[in-house]
């Protein structure tokens, strides 16, 4: 079986070339990799070429959005089966084989693996991969082994079969496409499982301010989902904006009791021990409570929003809104 990996850049030259490496690492040789610069101004192979010994596609096309440069590498891929991986990811020595490995003992047509922080990582990216991570924050939705939803795979560490995509089609271009796509999968009765040892190294978002902004993005996205998909809407879904929402008005009301403040506490000191276990380190334990704050309350904020705009107010989806919103040119997601 070859693998195609699909990526999709845009001006994150850096990120690419430690991808590139970790690629050149791989025990298993059988795959391709696909880059697809998606209207980058600085571009990540400015001769055309990459590493010697990497089969490698390098394509330039205009800045439209990370779904349709997805399709874009899809259309030209060799590969029985496709991997989607972010630019900002680095794969362990033995992704490929493990996936190979996964694939022969538990066949299915569509599978996602979870991600984890690297040795290399900054204290910031750290503490935001504990902060998306941790079950605590998320409910275990991106890719634990414990969760409050059925299991769905990111684009960040993602593939399925060909057949998949002939039955299928490829991802659309409009918020949480990932989702959007593993709900069509799964719709389309194929099979799809978590891979738990098949995992990336995940950078993410390198300041609070970048990483606010995107869950923000996805708050309003999952409003989109429930609006294609009706009843798709689970109780973790709430729980940001609950917290949003409650946490404001704890804070006002300690104002006149200041033992109102004891739940946020409490909640406070779990996310902070959760994170010495998670990272066996109180510095990144305590970066990693003000990251879990900004993913809270940017995601909160972000679906009571679209979830007033779009549900109570009936305005519905803004689709050309949500392609300007994801074009890198936009860093809106």
């Amino acid at each position: 079986m070859l693998f195609s990996i699909i990526v999709p850049v845009y001006n994150r030259r850096e990120e690419v070339a430690d991808l590139l490496r970790s690629l050149e690492c791989q025990t298993d040789k059988g795959f391709e990799i696909i880059l697809v610069e998606d209207g980058s101004t600085q571009l990540s192979l400015p001769d055309g070429k990459g590493p010697e010994g990497l089969r490698l596609k390098y394509w330039k096309k205009s800045n439209e959005g990370r779904s349709i440069a997805r399709n874009y590498g899809i259309a030209g891929a060799d590969g029985d089966f496709f991997v989607f991986v972010d630019s900002d990811c680095i794969l362990p020595p033995g992704y490929i084989a493990g996936l190979r490995k996964s694939i022969a003992e538990n066949p299915v047509d569509c599978f996602g693996g979870p991600d984890a922080a690297h040795d290399s990582f900054s204290d910031t990216q750290k503490a935001i991969n504990y902060a998306m991570t941790s079950f605590l924050t998320t409910g275990g939705i991106r890719g634990g082994k414990v969760s409050m939803e059925k299991f769905t795979p990111r684009t960040f560490n993602m593939g399925f079969s060909r057949e998949v995509y002939e039955k299928v089609g490829g991802f659309r271009e409009m918020f949480s496409e990932d989702i959007d796509m593993s709900t069509r999968i799964r719709n389309a009765g194929f099979r799809i499982s978590l891979y738990p040892d098949v995992y990336v190294y995940h950078k993410r978002r390198v300041d609070m301010k970048k990483f606010w902004k995107q869950v923000h993005v996805f708050g309003m996205s999952r409003i989109t989902l429930e609006l294609l998909y009706p009843g798709s809407m689970k109780l973790v879904h709430w729980l940001p904006a609950v917290f949003t929402t409650g946490a404001a008005l704890l804070v006002i009301g300690s104002f006149f009791c200041k033992w109102l403040l004891l739940p946020l506490l409490l909640y406070i000191i779990a996310l902070w021990i959760g994170g010495i276990i998670a990272t066996r380190s109180l510095k990144i334990a305590s970066m990693g409570v003000g990251a879990a704050m900004v993913q809270l309350t940017g995601y909160g904020s972000g679906f009571i929003k679209a979830y007033f705009s779009n549900i109570i107010l009936g305005k519905g989806r803004d689709v050309s809104k949500e392609i300007e919103i994801r074009k890198g040119s936009n860093e809106g997601l």
